[in-house]
């Protein structure tokens, strides 16, 4: 009984050492119709084209263009080439004005400038996707971007806030990086504008889905800064256990995304 009972421990402490390593990195989605795999660049920019959309009070079908979009160009990976002068997330060219190549490395430029070349488009709400998609890019096909429509309603869904809880990401204890909180929150508020007021790692929100759009864009960016743990409306995510997503915490408030 008494080797069973040291075996069973060592088993459970072994479990316990390799357990962060046993799922590799990488995030999702879930949306009512099914599950939206990511990887971590793939997640911090959809994090981002939904906070610039949120920043521009840009309704959800906005955010389902430009996914759609993003998923034709680029697989949502900020690219450093592509066709001709083609760059970044939407593959804009700066030969057609959308600006310098720098500016369109910028997840956070790029995504702007296609919020204001979609918000021109007359009865873009009313079109079908890929009709409004086209008429922003310019491109050979715009019939490429409509096979993509599905997979963008799952994505924003969940960064967008509509889905709490929705987006989970995870990454193993070798991909951890420096904790750099601040320069996380600073990033945080130019994509969603400094309207959300921030003290430390404390983000205020004015409502539940954009608390979640909020500490959806945490998640994802989680890697990159170092962040080890999301707070917001009763759930938390830790990095630590990345892959259970989001579990219950009773004192995660609900008025303020905590990140640490």
């Amino acid at each position: 009984m008494v080797v069973v009972l040291v075996l069973g421990l060592g088993g459970y402490a072994l479990y316990s050492y390799a357990r962060p390593y046993l799922h590799g990195s990488n995030c999702e989605v879930r949306g009512v119709d099914g599950v939206m795999p990511l990887d971590l660049e793939q997640a911090a920019n959809s994090g981002t084209i939904a906070a610039v959309a949120h920043r521009k009070n840009l309704p959800e079908r906005a955010v389902v263009i430009a996914y759609a979009t993003a998923i034709q160009e680029s697989h949502i990976r900020n690219l450093p080439g592509g066709d001709r002068d083609s760059v970044g997330i939407f593959q804009q060219r700066p030969s057609q004005g959308w600006g310098r190549i720098d500016q369109l490395r910028d997840p956070v430029y790029s995504t702007s400038k296609f919020y204001d070349s979609l918000v021109k488009v007359k009865d873009y709400l009313d079109r079908d996707l890929h009709d409004a998609a086209q008429r922003v890019q310019r491109s050979a096909d715009g019939r490429a971007y409509a096979p993509h429509e599905g997979k963008a309603k799952i994505i924003a869904e969940g960064y967008t806030g509509r889905r709490p809880a929705a987006v989970r990401c995870w990454f193993t204890p070798r991909k951890r990086t420096e904790p750099r909180r601040a320069e996380a929150v600073r990033e945080l508020r130019r994509a969603f504008g400094s309207r959300l007021p921030a003290t430390g790692g404390t983000v205020r929100v004015p409502h539940t889905r954009a608390g979640w759009a909020v500490a959806s864009w945490a998640v994802s960016h989680a890697q990159a800064f170092g962040l080890t743990e999301i707070q917001y409306a009763g759930k938390h995510w830790r990095a630590d256990h990345g892959h259970d997503g989001w579990t219950d915490h009773s004192d995660a408030p609900a008025d303020r995304v905590v990140i640490r």
